[in-house]
């Protein structure tokens, strides 16, 4: 069942000429978490108000839970489809305790126990009595969460719930916002400009740009086989070389070399492509089949994060390359290169 259907959605604001959204359909199915990703402007905020109902669109229909809720002539407020919003700065009612900010507006008979189940969810059982003031950010987020919740939703949306949390906080609380929402078998639809929360966190990515959707995938096909050179180089590090497809369709031409490439790709023999190909499928060897001179060196726990400059007859390339932590090298050697198999991805223009 689709807890969310979006078709041929679109928004254009009084006195603009260009949509916020344009066209935009998109499934969403009961219990996913799905993240809206892309660059400030590219149409995602003004897409989950959509759904929530607090803008209207110009075209296109709006599901929730299969009962049409905007468009073709409908429109249910925000109040009467069964959303729960979490805000980005929280929305916390600051003269009242955790347990009242919880059961705010909620006025079924089952009340306190409803804030007693959802506050054990989000692990916050004994601050019932305590005030927004007197909470960390990522408790503060949790109770923010714990009363969408609270009403048994149709659909939880979340607009950057990452953005005010400190690095350390950030990573934790990725992890513990998945294990809520999916201990609650909530449907969830987020928000993010961070790649890092949307390949962490969700079950599927849809990303922006300019008001249109780009692609849509799990955040292994959306990273290991983008489909235009906008998501290759948004979501992560990219080397992109302008390349055509081979007689076989197996293999790519670049100013690099000719390189085999992943069948996962409709391209024909002899069409303009871009190869793409991530930090980690360009390793460091004796004997590479070319070679560049380290220019910069990163070291980040993980891995050593180098750029290496290679010259061919026609330009110079900056290469990203990821190291493995240990790796003995320096800035000015020169090393050799190759490509790792089934790293070049062919992906399109814009």
């Amino acid at each position: 069942m689709m807890a969310i259907e979006l078709q041929s959605v679109t928004k254009t604001y009084p006195g603009s000429t260009d949509p916020a959204v344009k066209s935009v359909s998109l499934a969403v199915e009961k219990g996913a978490l799905v993240t809206l990703l892309g660059p400030s402007g590219s149409g995602k905020t003004t897409l989950l108000r959509l759904i929530a109902g607090f803008e209207r669109a110009g075209a296109g229909e709006i599901l929730l839970a299969g009962k049409r809720v905007s468009g073709a002539g409908s429109w249910v407020p925000p109040e009467k489809r069964g959303v729960g919003m979490v805000f980005q700065d929280y929305a916390l009612f600051p003269h009242l305790t955790v347990a009242r900010n919880v059961g705010f507006g909620y006025r079924e008979p089952d009340k306190q126990a409803r804030i007693r189940e959802v506050l054990e969810l989000v692990d916050l059982v004994g601050y019932e009595g305590r005030y927004p003031h007197e909470l960390s950010g990522g408790q503060q987020q949790r109770v923010a969460l714990a009363r969408a919740l609270a009403r048994r939703p149709v659909v939880v949306l979340l607009d950057e719930p990452f953005s005010n949390l400190d690095a350390a906080l950030r990573v934790h609380m990725r992890l513990e916002l998945k294990r809520i929402l999916k201990n609650a078998g909530a449907t969830a639809v987020l928000v993010s400009h961070d790649q890092a929360d949307a390949l962490a966190i969700s079950d599927r990515i849809a990303v922006l740009k300019d008001g249109a959707l780009q692609q849509v995938g799990s955040p292994r096909e959306i990273y290991r086989f983008p489909e235009n050179r906008f998501v290759a180089t948004f979501v992560g590090q990219s080397v992109l070389l302008e390349g055509v497809v081979g007689a076989d369709a197996k293999s790519v031409t670049t100013d690099l070399g000719t390189f085999g490439c992943s069948p996962h790709h409709a391209f024909r023999a002899g069409d303009d492509v871009y190869a793409c190909i991530r930090p980690e499928g360009l390793e460091v060897v004796a004997e590479g089949a070319f070679q560049g001179i380290i220019t910069g060196l990163t070291y980040s726990g993980r891995s050593l994060d180098a750029v290496i400059e290679v010259q061919t007859n026609s330009a110079r390339h900056a290469l990203p390359v990821q190291l493995p932590p240990g790796a003995e090298v320096q800035t000015g050697q020169r090393v050799g290169l190759r490509v790792a198999p089934d790293a070049v991805v062919l992906v399109r223009d814009l």
